[in-house]
């Protein structure tokens, strides 16, 4: 009922770009973290991660506040205040001149964008369940796949032409497209007679009611794992592929290579999940996830790194794996909590980014003369998952 004015196509189309200004804002600015490194005077280039993972930091943070508050108010109030958040603080992050003001314009921006975010996943569980969610999810992911695809070489064109401060102004444009997209053509998805009142105790009630559901609680750790592997390769991607192999030129194309690789996964997960279900996608993934990992760790512990084609090879099959996790975590997270949707996508979103952020900045400090770290960090996340999942198939019934 909730899509009536809008087709399929638009609404995963417009929920997609709801979350691509996350990634616009993330991975646009990787060409330039060395550009913005020297003019911040920002001495030891493993702080130059921080320009990446602490906008982590605030995404997860702000959905505790912007997630009960849609359960109250309603979805689409939610977002409009967290885009407001987000273009303050990209001033704030324009006009800085040291890395303390930069991290804390980072930090805000993250807060902005929890909203769109978390509340985009609220509005699909409002208007979506079970293996037809994940199907939903996965198509949205395969067009939030473009941006990681564009982004970079988007970054590097304006660096070239303009400077560092233009790629921001760059997502601010893109944020005001969206929003009147969003303004003009998304009904509200939760209805008055759905709406939580709001109080000070609604987020402690929130998680007691999740905590109910060992389920999603499973799951979103499971979505931790997964997202801080990822979060250490989008922290550490400059440093890997412009300094360890001196690919300054070739490195927005590579990024986008890999993004490709995650989105084909994406658009086949949204055919199969009907067929196989879930959790079986996501129980194959996460070994194939896992063997990968450690066929890499064995081959090349205490040796230097390796051809670039194939490290290439081996994180595309590690992305590839990614692919079939990202959505189907979520949506197995979600599954059992849509009567308090957007308390819940909070919560598990908050939970899985405070696992990535310490996941990320941990093992990011020893990518700095090989890539093996990152394989070694797989590994780890990965056969937790795998405890995880065996934990669930045994002692947790669906």
């Amino acid at each position: 009922m909730f899509k009536s004015r809008l087709s399929q196509f638009e609404f995963v189309s417009l929920m997609a770009f709801l979350m691509s200004i996350v990634a616009l804002a993330i991975d646009a600015l990787l060409p330039a973290i060395n550009q913005i490194s020297r003019d911040l005077g920002i001495q030891n280039t493993t702080d130059n991660q921080l320009l990446i993972t602490m906008i982590f930091l605030g995404l997860g943070f702000g959905q505790l506040f912007f997630g009960p508050i849609s359960d109250s108010l309603g979805r689409k109030p939610v977002v409009f205040m967290g885009f407001g958040v987000f273009i303050i603080a990209s001033f704030i992050c324009i006009h800085t001149t040291d890395l303390n003001t930069m991290i804390f314009g980072r930090i805000l921006q993250g807060i902005g964008l929890s909203a769109p975010r978390t509340i985009s996943i609220a509005i699909v569980r409002d208007s979506y369940s079970g293996n037809y969610m994940a199907r939903i999810m996965s198509f949205i992911t395969v067009v939030f796949i473009l941006v990681p695809i564009v982004a970079p070489a988007m970054g590097k064109f304006v660096l070239d032409h303009y400077n560092w401060q233009a790629i921001f102004y760059i997502q601010l444009f893109f944020t005001v497209l969206v929003s009147f997209w969003f303004w003009i053509r998304q009904p509200e998805t939760l209805l008055e007679n759905q709406r939580i009142k709001f109080t000070s105790h609604i987020f402690a009630d929130g998680l007691k009611e999740l905590m109910k559901f060992k389920r999603s609680i499973g799951f979103t750790i499971i979505s931790g794992f997964i997202t801080g592997s990822f979060m250490v390769y989008l922290s550490t991607a400059q440093q890997v592929f412009q300094k360890q192999y001196h690919l300054t030129e070739e490195f927005p194309y590579i990024f986008a290579a890999l993004a490709i690789s995650i989105g084909s996964a994406t658009f086949l997960n949204g055919t199969l999940v009907l067929r196989f279900g879930m959790e079986k996608l996501v129980t194959i993934a996460m070994i194939a996830f896992f063997i990968i990992s450690i066929l890499y760790v064995t081959i090349f512990y205490n040796s230097p790194n390796p051809s670039i084609y194939i490290l290439l090879t081996f994180f595309g099959l590690q992305f590839f794996a990614i692919g079939f996790l990202f959505g189907n975590s979520k949506a197995l997270a979600m599954e059992p909590v849509g009567h308090i949707a957007g308390i819940a996508s909070a919560i598990t979103g908050f939970i899985s980014t405070m696992m990535a952020v310490p996941i990320s900045t941990l093992i990011g400090k020893y990518v700095t003369t090989t890539a093996l770290p990152l394989f070694i960090g797989f590994t780890i996340c990965g056969l937790f998952s795998i405890l995880i999942l065996i934990y669930l198939k045994i002692h947790i019934k669906k």
